[in-house]
């Protein structure tokens, strides 16, 4: 008799994630992607390090299983890490019992790290830039090939809802990456699975899971959310809307990658022999293609991704389709944006 159909799930997503770091490993040192699907492996090189990040919640702690449950059949040593944000009473507690239960799974290595939350961007963007830049961290620590992320299906439907509400572009809309970090550290291989389906697979192989409570205030734009918009546009348009948004979320990407993929080779044409962009080659171009050269020039500058807005873009790019001889644009990081003479300069100060 074979697992319980939500252990099957996710141990299947995760194999699935195990498999393509396994292939790009064998790639990168030479070795054809067929061999590695066959098995057929010249001389298998040390075991490479996955990490899992683990909150000590159902979707993490159903990763985890996962990961310590396939890593061994592939080859595959398998570790975890538990951030403590200090955002409650007692935290250094759980991130100790989260370290004990990756243990009892045979994870190794296995830590708990803590970071200081700061301010900028809200209280949930910063502490997500301290769990990451500690992951981060971890990762090289260790040496580890790739960390595995827990987000589900339902995350992904929420990040395309919150995108939507600021209206902040088909990118935004395209809710998380299954692959994104640098070098594609980070996967995410439960982005096709459901919450539910990660909470019962802790039931059934009883899994202890820790329910944050931040998961349940309203204070938080993604509490509110998850236990408010969401079952209200369930209520409303019917089961589904879920696979709905995170179906919407991929076809995005593909959208969004397509125009990144022309806006990079459009803008060779639009910089003149310095390197300035050229105003009337911007405005050629399609509006889509030319704010995502517009986005990347401010990024380039020193403008902070994460505070950059569509509302910012749209600053800029009046510069260039609505020139009336107005002034200079001020964006994030302290950028500023002005046309001179027929060209776009972009830089700090």
């Amino acid at each position: 008799m074979g697992p319980h159909p939500a252990v099957a799930a996710i141990r299947l997503a995760v194999r699935r994630v195990l498999h393509d770091i396994l292939t790009e490993l064998h790639t990168t040192a030479g070795v054809p992607a067929a061999a590695v699907a066959a098995d057929r492996l010249p001389e298998r090189p040390p075991s490479p390090l996955v990490l899992v990040a683990c909150s000590g919640g159902a979707d993490s702690m159903a990763l985890a299983s996962a990961l310590a449950f396939e890593a061994p059949r592939l080859g595959v040593r398998a570790g975890g890490v538990t951030v403590d944000h200090g955002l409650q009473s007692g935290s250094d507690l759980r991130a100790e019992e989260v370290v004990l239960r990756l243990r009892e799974l045979g994870l190794d290595p296995v830590e708990a790290t803590s970071v200081t939350v700061g301010r900028a961007g809200g209280p949930e963007a910063a502490a997500r830039d301290a769990r990451y830049a500690a992951l981060d961290a971890a990762a090289a620590r260790h040496g580890a090939a790739a960390v595995l992320l827990g987000h589900t299906r339902d995350d992904q439907a929420e990040t395309v809802l919150l995108g939507l509400a600021r209206g902040s572009g088909i990118r935004s809309l395209s809710g998380m990456a299954a692959v994104s970090g640098a070098g594609g550290r980070y996967r995410r291989p439960f982005l096709q699975v459901d919450r539910q389906t990660a909470r019962k697979a802790c039931m059934v192989q009883s899994l202890p899971v820790w329910d944050d409570p931040h998961n349940a205030d309203p204070a938080y734009t993604r509490s509110r959310l998850r236990h408010e918009g969401l079952p209200a546009l369930e209520k409303a348009l019917g089961k589904g809307v879920v696979e709905a948004l995170a179906r919407t979320a991929q076809l995005s990407r593909d959208d969004a990658d397509a125009l990144d993929t022309w806006a990079r080779q459009a803008e060779v044409g639009v910089r003149d022999a310095t390197g300035v962009l050229e105003c009337a080659g911007l405005y050629a171009l399609p509006p889509a293609v030319r704010r995502r050269i517009l986005r990347r020039a401010a990024i380039e500058a020193g403008a902070p991704a994460g505070a950059l807005f569509a509302r910012h873009i749209e600053e800029v790019d009046r510069l260039i389709t609505g020139w009336r001889g107005q002034g200079a644009i001020n964006l994030p990081g302290k950028v500023v944006a002005r046309r001179q003479g027929g060209r776009l300069v972009i830089r700090q100060g």
